[in-house]
């Protein structure tokens, strides 16, 4: 656990400064509720930097900049092999026309400085080129170990300055991995930054493990443990590597999610053939029974004020969404169409929430608003399921199977637009998006 929990505490942006004067307002932006988005062309072209550990650290950073915005969809990195001007200077205003003669609407430079203490130094400006002024310009301080962050957090205000939302980039993902044939299936917590770097495992596969959920305030994730024996939920602290038991209850505990404010666990409890969900308070322990129905109720999710639940139950004869207040009064059902409706998650904007819906052979990742209206189906398969926010609520990631393959980790904007593979080679499933990272 020492890497991860270097990984997890190490870093601390020093400084996030202005560099010159307020940003002006963009001329050049990317409107992302249309209907067909073309991908803005943005250059981002090395960093620059004095020694050689610096020059390759600003290369390395310029890099994983594009990569992320690329993978939003709302952007296309141009070719470098491209670029008229070379080695700009973060302190110099570009010459515009080498950059509009390739077509660049918007162009990221900046530099990386080792200083003498052994911190790392990085300034970057947004420019917008047809227009030919400074649309941002900040400095990011860190140690040099943490570079990737650095390019995260630099990626996302790029994100939110042409996009005007917030950026989810510098954050993690943890799922389960699995490997092994079917009959023998291995599966392991993992965990990774949503780029794919900086993959650990937090299990050591000698048990099998269900739905991990991250704590939207702290470093934690709840995930229930199935053991021969048993099957029970933990919380686990990622920073420190300690494990505790959620409770002691009679039957099956799974699928569990934290509050907003992470003082309390939602989860599900089978017994006896009958499913219901039930509320702990983490700083008491005491737990609440919020379902009575004689039927399966699980899967519940909060809303983001943390005073409803939204949760799917087959009441009604197959599996729908329903919406409780938090302390189990006014019941409602708000999914009418046809097929199965399973593991809804809200929002962390509280526009929608997200779902699984079945439908004959084919599954499909969906969202609703909260009430039941404005359905739209974002993607179908043979098996799509599990859809886990992004922090900036607008891309999912969810697990996809293939016939005869294994399940792999995808995502896809909440407009339908760019559903593509998530950068991690293996078989994967349960994903889970942290908040941006502190």
């Amino acid at each position: 656990m020492d890497r991860l929990k270097a990984f997890a505490a190490a870093f601390a942006v020093l400084a996030a400064l202005v560099l010159s004067g307020a940003p002006a307002r963009a001329a050049v932006e990317v409107n992302i509720d249309q209907g067909a988005v073309q991908p803005l062309p943005i250059a981002i072209p090395g960093f620059t930097g004095g020694e050689a550990r610096a020059q390759t650290l600003g290369a390395d950073i310029a890099r994983v900049v594009a990569s992320d915005l690329e993978r939003s969809g709302f952007f296309r990195p141009l070719d470098p092999n491209g670029f008229v001007e070379k080695n700009l200077d973060v302190n110099v205003q570009p010459r515009f026309p080498d950059w509009r003669v390739i077509n660049a609407q918007a162009l990221v430079n900046g530099a990386a400085v080792i200083e003498a203490d052994g911190r790392l130094r990085v300034d970057f400006r947004i420019w917008d080129v047809f227009n030919e002024q400074q649309l941002q310009g900040l400095q990011f301080m860190s140690t040099p170990e943490n570079w990737r962050r650095v390019a995260h957090k630099i990626a996302d205000a790029v994100y939110k300055r042409l996009t005007g939302e917030e950026g989810y980039f510098d954050t993690r993902i943890v799922f389960v991995a699995e490997s092994g044939p079917k009959t023998a299936r291995v599966k392991r917590l993992e965990i990774m930054d949503q780029d794919g770097a900086n993959p650990s495992y937090l299990t050591d596969g000698s048990y099998l493990v269900m739905t991990p959920r991250f704590s939207t305030t702290d470093q934690e994730i709840t995930y229930m443990a199935l053991r021969p024996d048993s099957a029970r939920v933990y919380l686990f602290n990622i920073e420190t590597g300690r494990q505790e038991i959620l409770g002691s209850f009679p039957g099956v505990v799974f699928a569990p999610r934290f509050s907003p404010d992470g003082a309390r666990v939602a989860f599900s409890v089978e017994r006896g053939g009958n499913t219901d969900v039930y509320l702990m308070d983490l700083r008491t322990r005491t737990s609440t029974r919020l379902t009575t129905d004689p039927s399966i109720d699980t899967s519940p999710s909060f809303s983001p004020n943390g005073q409803q639940l939204v949760f799917n139950s087959d009441r009604g004869g197959q599996a729908q969404i329903y919406v409780m207040n938090l302390d189990g009064s006014g019941v409602r059902r708000i999914s009418f169409g046809g097929g199965r409706y399973t593991t809804p998650v809200w929002s962390p904007r509280g526009d929608f929430i997200a779902f699984t819906k079945q439908t004959g052979g084919t599954f499909h990742i969906g969202v609703m608003k909260p009430d039941g209206s404005d359905e739209r189906i974002l993607t179908t398969s043979y098996l799509d399921e599990g859809p886990t926010w992004a922090p900036n609520g607008r891309v999912l990631m969810f697990g996809r199977e293939t016939p005869g393959g294994g399940s792999r980790l995808w995502t896809v904007d909440i407009s339908g637009r760019n559903p593509r593979p998530a950068p991690f080679p293996g078989a994967a499933s349960d994903p889970a998006w942290s908040p941006l990272l502190k």
